[in-house]
């Protein structure tokens, strides 16, 4: 049986959420639309820690779609070459900057089914451009938010679509905006995987997670 937490709990839970940090930000390092495209792209299977390692001088010299083809893969891959799936990566860079300036004119679109077009750009990635970057309150589902969706009954689903659709039908829409990064927070640093904090968790209150310590 699916278990959905009710109107007043999710607006007391995301208000606690809001108390604690009003304006919730995205941890990956970027100076602009590109920037932020390529480091959410590169982020999949690798911590934002990591990718902010590899990315410091490689956005230094390539912070547009034309520089980037001009760096080259080779250059690339040698700036990414700690993370995960480096090639791969360094390969759908250089394929979407390659898009991006031969369909776009070199600029990041403001639409999800344009950004998914895009060489490495899956719906995770395109939504959380869209809400970082444009400030469209799209909900970009992780496996943290999936973790916690369906642990806390905020947004429970069988799969991340699902999750996702779960936030845009039930979260009150004053948080929309931030909801997906107060949830991502939340999951990475109190509501772990294996041994969540629940003696220190600002929503316990509401969260319909039974096994609290």
């Amino acid at each position: 049986m699916v278990r959905q937490l009710d109107y007043p709990a999710m607006h007391a839970l995301f208000t606690r959420f809001r108390e604690a940090e009003a304006e919730p930000k995205g941890e990956l390092d970027h100076t602009n639309a590109f920037t932020l495209l390529v480091a959410v792209a590169l982020s999949a299977q690798a911590t934002d820690k990591g990718v902010n390692k590899a990315t410091k001088a490689l956005f230094e010299i390539a912070d547009t779609p034309q520089k980037m083809l001009d760096l080259g893969e080779e250059q690339v891959i040698e700036h990414i070459k700690t993370i995960g799936l480096y090639r791969n990566k360094a390969k759908n860079v250089i394929k979407l900057s390659q898009r991006l300036v031969d369909t776009y004119g070199g600029e990041v679109p403001s639409s999800r089914a344009a950004l998914v077009t895009l060489p490495g750009v899956g719906r995770k990635t395109a939504n959380v451009v869209l809400n970082m970057w444009f400030r469209i309150p799209a909900q970009a589902v992780d496996t943290h938010i999936f973790r916690i969706g369906n642990r806390s009954g905020i947004c429970p689903g069988k799969d991340e679509t699902a999750v996702e659709r779960a936030i845009e039908d039930n979260v009150p829409a004053e948080f929309q905006q931030h909801a997906h990064h107060w949830l991502i927070l939340h999951g990475r640093y109190i509501c772990l995987a294996r041994k969540p904090k629940c003696g220190i968790c600002p929503i316990r209150d509401w969260c319909l997670y039974e096994d609290k310590t």
